[in-house]
């Protein structure tokens, strides 16, 4: 019998706050001490397209 940890994908995209603060938020609220917490990768979006208006960068966030 293999024990499987339930898994949530969260994707957070920001452009005002420093990166540092959106790492604490996230590790105190997902944090419990055990294996499987979980992982957080840090990486530059060049840029964002919402598809029904067309509007770009910020706009679209």
């Amino acid at each position: 019998v293999v024990d499987l940890h339930q898994k949530v994908k969260i994707e957070c995209v920001v452009a005002d706050t420093p990166t540092g603060d959106v790492v604490e938020a996230i590790q105190a609220a997902a944090s419990t001490g055990e294996p499987g917490d979980g992982k957080i990768f840090i990486s530059p979006i060049d840029d964002a397209v919402q598809i029904r208006t067309n509007k770009r960068g910020t706009e679209a966030v």
